[in-house]
């Protein structure tokens, strides 16, 4: 092997890439600092626990090396926001904050959302804040950040984990199982879930069969609210995406659902989106809420905010 030659997955910029990357950074920052998100820099290695929260794709996406210094098991982030959620706990404050970053992460592999295993994750989220409102203010951010990229003719999708969860409860799975049908519904697979009802009962099948089938304009909310009547939790996060729907066609965006949507990491609670191009086969950047995620620093909080690969996009054209 030449020693010049890079490990798979892993890439980088020089030369015209480089400069037009820089230059794309400086545009998105000046962006969020002046919507008031302010600019945090993460350290690329924390200790493991304060890296994966409650996630499992999380997990298995972090490199873990025991420190020489101290002796404890450090990890590279593959992900920032759980380290956000940190900082936010460490802040202790008990009104709205607004943070935005672009950092390098790295992962052991590459998952269903970035291209390579050294994207540069950049993003912005909003903490403190239970209204539907600051899920549509990092919608629209999001959707300038793509602009300023030169990226149009955007389609957002949404939808709202809290469906699924509510079945979930409805059922008596084990972990296993559990994790079985999010990933059957995290790939919109009707035919494993159609494998996965033949070989497990659940009380709520048809649901789930619906639940899967649930996309399209605005109109499947309403159809979802008659679905899911019994449901409270469920009715709950259909309203607001309702809410959601209504802020954004004030403001002349339109959004498709898909109510089946699953994000990849396991700590989103509420309502997830995800921004899609014709040019692209997969999301061009994506994001949620995740209420309580800073739990395990002793300050949980409602949260929400977006992602994607500035590294990717920036030489998408």
């Amino acid at each position: 092997m030449s020693t010049w030659q890079l490990p798979e997955g892993i890439d980088e910029l020089s030369g015209d890439q480089a400069m037009k990357f820089e230059m794309l950074r400086r545009s998105l920052i000046d962006l969020y600092t002046n919507k008031g998100f302010g600019l945090v820099v993460p350290p690329m290695v924390e200790h493991v626990d304060s890296l994966l929260l409650t996630s499992d794709a999380v997990n298995e996406k972090t490199f873990k090396f025991l420190d020489p210094a101290s002796g404890k098991m450090l990890g590279v982030h593959a992900d920032i926001t759980p380290q956000i959620a940190r900082i936010d706990a460490k802040r202790n404050s008990n009104k709205v904050e607004k943070y935005c970053y672009i950092n390098a992460i790295l992962q052991t592999r590459a998952d269903d959302f970035y291209d390579s295993r050294s994207p540069i994750q950049a993003g912005a989220e909003l903490y403190g804040s239970t209204d539907t409102s600051a899920d549509v203010e990092v919608i629209e951010l999001m959707l300038e950040s793509l602009n300023l990229l030169a990226i149009d003719s955007i389609v957002i999708s949404l939808g709202n984990v809290a469906i699924f969860d509510a079945l979930i409860t409805s059922e008596t799975l084990n972990i296993v199982q559990t994790n079985e049908l999010r990933h059957i519904f995290a790939h919109r697979s009707t035919p494993d879930l159609n494998v996965f009802m033949g070989n497990n009962t659940l009380n709520n099948a048809a649901l789930f069969n619906a639940l899967m089938q649930l996309e399209g304009d605005a109109s499947v909310l309403s159809k979802a609210l008659d679905l899911f009547k019994d449901f409270p939790v469920a009715q709950v996060a259909i309203k607001d995406l309702q809410a959601i729907d209504q802020a954004l066609q004030a403001k002349g965006i339109q959004a498709s659902y898909d109510l089946a949507e699953l994000q990849t990491y396991e700590y989103h609670t509420g309502v997830v989106f995800s921004a899609y191009n014709k040019h692209y086969s997969k999301a061009l950047a994506q994001g949620g809420r995740y209420n309580g995620i800073g739990e395990s620093f002793g300050q949980s909080r409602a949260a929400t905010g977006f992602s994607f690969d500035l590294k990717f996009l920036s030489q998408s054209k």
